[in-house]
């Protein structure tokens, strides 16, 4: 396989892949990009290598900017602004966690925290089967926080051995 059908299978797959993480497809291409680009590239430098609209280029750029994947780069002299990406994966992946967190499960918890305060018969199946639910969703999801948590203030070589332990 060639350098450009290797570059181009990666784009593509990252870009599937993304969509699995909360992040749209065309964003997650313009994250693998950047990725193995061995420079910064400006938003021209991605709408030519992805066949994208300047407008789709702007704005995922900045949702990247957002997640805090990637980073601006300004160059003495140029107008241009130029944009480089996280290279460490350890970094991007807690990175991502760190967001999905913030816009997923947070929301969720806070949610699952005022229904737990829903009043009703207690004596009722109905009451009793709703109050049961949320408690199991909401023990779940703190569970699932604090394991999050814990996987962002670990450093790499923690949580990889951590890791291999549990598979054996």
């Amino acid at each position: 396989m060639q350098l450009e059908e290797g570059k181009e299978k990666f784009i593509q797959a990252w870009g599937t892949l993304g969509s699995s993480w909360g992040i749209n497809r065309t964003m997650a291409q313009v994250h693998a990009l950047l990725l193995i680009s061995p420079e910064a590239l400006s938003t021209e430098d991605v709408m030519q290598e992805l066949n994208v609209s300047r407008g789709n280029a702007n704005m995922n750029l900045r949702a990247l900017i957002d997640w805090g994947l990637i980073s601006k780069e300004l160059r003495p002299g140029e107008r241009k602004e130029y944009f480089v990406a996280e290279k460490d994966m350890w970094k991007v992946a807690k990175q991502v966690i760190r967001e999905r967190r913030k816009r997923e499960l947070e929301p969720m918890l806070r949610i699952l925290e005022e229904l737990k305060q829903v009043e009703g018969n207690k004596a009722e199946k109905e009451t009793q089967a709703f109050t049961e639910a949320i408690g199991n969703l909401h023990d779940l999801a703190t569970k699932a926080d604090k394991t999050l948590n814990t996987m962002l203030r670990a450093d790499e070589h923690w949580f990889l051995s951590s890791f291999m332990k549990l598979m054996r």
